[in-house]
């Protein structure tokens, strides 16, 4: 299914729909998840949590989302943090260069090219403003960030717009108070804020967003010194460096030196093994190596964790190998020490990031999980059971005869148990057409036969099969399909 279909879902079905969206001067780039979105959200999270954070013994934090002018100076942000953008002269209409460019000529410049690459493509092609048709001033930078005042005052601070800011400056502490240990993973999860250019296509690109960033701390000579290696290394990568994706074990790419050292190899490994568990066709994903021009201007060397959708291939996670960028630069800035003693070395830690953006991730898990069955004439949300957003449909037959008291009941066995909907109203076949939408794996109908020997229909979804079973069976049935894996 495509992007305009997984829409027409979002807003129907309650996953998200444009905030203030009763308002004329409503701001793009700013989305609301509804019940169904929320739900999906959490259990991504959870499953993040289960197969990244807790199996890798990280620690997580929840920092501020207001952070002090220091803080940036600090990281760079304010220095290099920007896009470039073009003003119309004549009808002053602003737009991105790069993604302008592109939608008119399909030429591709890295967004963080020389400000004169673009200002050259547009000469030599003629380009022209998209509404009027007028010249191009020169090709500015524009800083994303947003600018707040703190008390009367108005002192200078900032949305943060990455939520790895705070793990930075917080190592010290951390690492002091929590008796960490080399290689250490510091986790958050939270919302930034970037003031696009041109925010579109719902979640996927926003000003304000969710994230799952992982930093970690590792000792620059150890590297290729990593105990759980052998856990995942025969996991295949599919690796792009030049030309189409290359099919690898972990193993292979470290001994090809396609990624540099067993650490990061590690944790590009465990990240398949998650997004394969989300239900993303894993065979439409790749690490994709980027180039000096692609690179933030943090990282050493960078891998995006790409998926192809039916609107092109979309970033899901960045992974950067950051050195020692951040913490000599909080070090300097603050005139703090960030040096820890990692056995009898004293070290200052180097960085691997695994920065994740969870609204783009559900967008992609929501396109690959719809389908069409026409055979059956519905739309079958084909989620994983332990990520959809309602587990069990509990349906009377009727509402007379007792029925609906029954459901009733069978809903207050279930309901503290796994994310049940109790539903009484309208013909079965379309409350089963509902629930398919929504991704609910199970649905049982409590009917007259209930009142006589305590069974349940129980429908499964995927297949549409239908059999009757023990209300007692229901737990054993339902929330032992529903678990995470």
């Amino acid at each position: 299914m495509d992007y305009e279909a997984v829409m027409k879902l979002a807003l129907e079905r309650g996953f998200y729909f444009p905030s203030c969206e009763i308002y004329a001067d409503a701001q793009a780039g700013f989305w609301e998840y509804g019940p169904s979105g929320v739900s999906l959200k959490n259990k991504f999270l959870e499953l993040w949590r289960r197969e990244l954070i807790r199996r890798d013994g990280m620690l997580e934090i929840d920092g501020s989302q207001i952070m002090s002018k220091s803080v940036f100076e600090a990281s760079g942000h304010l220095g290099n943090f920007a896009d470039p953008i073009i003003k119309c002269i004549k009808c002053n209409a602003t737009f991105r260069a790069d993604r302008t460019i592109a939608e008119l000529t399909q030429i591709e410049i890295p967004e963080s090219a020389d400000l004169e690459e673009f200002d050259n493509v547009i000469s030599q092609n003629n380009i022209k403003c998209p509404k009027c048709k007028g010249d191009f001033d020169k090709t500015k930078n524009f800083n994303m960030m947003f600018k707040v005042g703190i008390g009367p005052e108005e002192e200078e601070a900032y949305l943060r717009p990455e939520t790895c800011q705070s793990i930075f400056v917080d190592f010290p502490r951390l690492y002091k108070t929590m008796r960490g240990k080399l290689p250490i993973g510091i986790a958050q999860v939270g919302k930034s804020f970037r003031n696009e250019i041109a925010p579109r296509q719902s979640l996927l690109r926003l000003r304000e967003f969710y994230q799952a960033e992982i930093e970690v701390f590792c000792n620059p000579n150890n590297l290729s010194e990593v105990e759980k290696f052998s856990e995942i290394q025969d996991v295949t990568l599919r690796i792009q460096t030049d030309g189409d994706p290359v099919s690898m074990t972990c193993k292979e790419a470290v001994e090809s030196g396609v990624v540099p050292n067993k650490l990061v190899a590690y944790y590009l490994g465990i990240l398949t093994e998650f997004y394969e568990k989300t239900g993303i066709d894993i065979t439409k994903s790749r690490f994709r190596k980027l180039g000096d021009k692609e690179k933030a201007f943090y990282a050493e060397v960078a891998f995006d964790f790409e998926v192809e959708t039916t609107i092109g291939w979309l970033e899901l996670v960045a992974c950067n190998y950051r050195s020692d960028y951040d913490l000599t630069s909080h070090a300097t800035k603050s005139k703090q020490k960030f040096e820890i003693m990692d056995g009898d070395d004293k070290v200052l830690p180097h960085v691997f990031e695994i920065s994740m953006g969870i609204d783009r991730s559900l967008y992609t898990i929501l396109e690959h999980s719809l389908k069409e069955d026409k055979e059956h004439e519905r739309i079958v949300l084909a989620l994983k059971p332990y990520l959809s957003p309602v587990h069990i449909g509990i349906l009377s037959l009727v509402k007379k005869d007792g029925l609906k008291e029954k459901t009733d009941e069978i809903y207050l066995q279930l309901k503290r148990k796994c994310d049940a909907f109790l539903d009484h109203s309208g013909a079965i076949g379309r409350r089963y057409r509902r629930l398919d939408e929504i991704g609910s794996p199970f649905a049982i109908t409590v009917d007259h036969q209930t009142l006589e020997d305590g069974t349940v229909t129980i429908r499964m979804r995927d297949s549409m099969e239908q059999k009757r079973i023990n209300i007692s069976e229901l737990d054993s049935e339902v929330i032992q399909s529903i678990a995470y894996p």
